[in-house]
């Protein structure tokens, strides 16, 4: 399988209010950088959607080091999803699970890899995660 390394953030001006996304795929010794935006959305929906869109980019299986400031993204694919979906997606204080729509997205192109998740403190210098910070926020500022 192909390694690979994906960074990710999400940033929100208001929350709810609008916001982006930002994305760095690094594949055979190649840099990719990706962002957008929305116009009402919510700071998990846009770390949600900044992953989506790097796997998306791949076309094939991969094994991927996926790293993220995102606790809720990765304790959900890592700890809560299987319960969710084992509870037909309502948390364990038995309410709907928020966004289930990205987390079965997230569940079907995770599934096509094998995805190491990896949390970093937001900034906190991690040149990467920086550097998606900054593409995230110009997802936000391109929406005007």
């Amino acid at each position: 399988m192909e390694k690979v390394k994906i960074y990710t953030d999400g940033a929100c001006k208001g929350n709810p209010g609008p916001g982006g996304y930002g994305c760095i795929i690094v594949q055979n010794g190649k840099t990719l950088e990706l962002k957008g935006g929305q116009k009402n959305t919510t700071n998990n929906i846009m770390e949600m959607t900044a992953i989506i869109v790097a796997l998306q980019h791949l076309k094939k299986p991969c094994e991927v080091e996926l790293t993220t400031d995102s606790q809720y993204v990765v304790k959900g694919m890592t700890e809560w999803i299987n319960g969710w979906i084992r509870k037909n997606w309502v948390t364990a204080s038995r309410q709907p699970v928020k966004n289930k729509d990205l987390w079965l997205e997230l569940k079907k192109l995770s599934d096509h890899h094998k995805i190491k998740w990896v949390w970093v403190r937001g900034h906190n210098g991690h040149p990467e995660n920086e550097r998606a910070d900054v593409l995230a926020n110009q997802g936000v500022d391109e929406l005007y």
